[in-house]
Formats: C-alpha cells, structure tokens, sequence
C-alpha cells in the first residue's frame, strides 16, 4: 500500500508493508543518495511483518519531486513530523530510523515525536576521509533506546571510529560491509548473509 503525505518539505509516498498481527510500526527513511530500494530497507520490509512489525518505507519529497540531491538538514527534518505522524495513526509503539542521511533525521527529531526508539542503518559518523568532521553527537544525544547497524569497511565511520555508547545504545557490525553494506565477492559472508544478519539483528532489538 502507499500513500501520499502532506509535509512542510512538499508530498511524501509513503510504502507500508503490513504485519498481520502488528505489535509496532517501524518507520525507515532512505539516504541522501538513493530511495527505499537500497536493499537493506527492502530486506527489512520483506522480513519484519513476519516478526509482527509493520515497516513503513518513507520516499522522501525530494525524490518523489523526481530531484536528485537531497535539500539541507533542516529540510530533511522539517518533513519528517507529518510522516511520522501518519504511522503513529496505527496506535502502536513507533520505532524510527532509515539509513544514512535517514538515519541522521531520525537521531536529530525521534526523542521529540514521541517515537519508541532510533534504529541507525549505515549512520554517516563523517564524510569519507574527514573524521574531524564527526556527527557522533547526533547519535549520541537521541534520548532513546538505538540501534547502530554498522559495515565493517563504512568509509563513513566504521564501528571502530564510533565513540563509546551509552547504555541505551548497541552497535552491530556487518563485517566486510561498505556504506551500502555490500561485501565483497571474497568476504567469507555473502551477500545475503550480510542482510540476514541485518534483518535478525532489527528484529532481535525491537
């Protein structure tokens, strides 16, 4: 099912994918560099509504405007309240997150909307090559329950970088992963392997 939303950043689509006995909704945003086909989300949304979690894929309103490059933060954030709000419509226990730049909104607004939890896939600690350009703040000061899922081979930070947590925050490495959590053709974890660590990692935590 999809369904367009209203926001202050222009229109959503928003893609659910139903549990038949939900007990949460999880809401993903995709990164500033593709849409909800990365497939990461796509294997969560085929795998959670098995384990009784709804999944929302949340197409952000500059890709649904058919743009290329995603706006400022501070848009990015802006449209988040109205998506969020159209899942909490199932009045159930919403966990946010998305991967990337996804992941960024989540950590910076979920504490504020009321949500249960953050789930980071693929947090961007900082640009490739820049570590003094750290956002571990965003991360650390979520206020909520976190899960970092985290490729071992991130050019973006990778698990060894991250500072130390807090006690509400876990952090599970995908070893061999790239920012987009391929591995490589040699890595002794597959492909898919990689994403069924990905999805038994989400499901265990929620």
């Amino acid at each position: 099912m999809q369904r367009i939303i209203t926001t202050p950043a222009g229109d959503a689509r928003l893609h659910w994918f139903r549990a038949e006995a939900p007990r949460a909704v999880l809401l993903l945003g995709h990164g500033a560099g593709g849409g909800i086909e990365a497939p990461d989300l796509q294997a969560l949304a085929a795998a959670l509504p098995t384990a009784g979690v709804t999944v929302v894929l949340a197409e952000q309103p500059w890709r649904v405007a058919g743009r290329k490059l995603a706006p400022a933060p501070k848009i990015l954030d802006a449209g988040w309240p109205a998506q969020f709000a159209a899942a909490a419509e199932e009045g159930l226990p919403v966990f946010a997150g998305g991967r990337s730049a996804g992941a960024r909104v989540a950590c910076r607004t979920s504490a504020g909307l009321g949500a249960a939890g953050v789930l980071a896939l693929a947090f961007p600690l900082h640009p490739p090559g820049r570590p003094e350009k750290s956002r571990a703040g965003e991360l650390l000061e979520t206020g909520l329950p976190t899960l970092v899922v985290q490729g071992g081979a991130d050019t973006f930070g990778a698990p060894e970088e991250f500072p130390a947590l807090p006690d509400t925050h876990r952090l599970v490495e995908v070893p061999y992963g790239s920012h987009a959590f391929k591995v490589p053709k040699k890595a002794p974890l597959g492909q898919d392997e990689a994403l069924a660590l990905i999805t038994g990692a989400v499901a265990g935590w929620l």
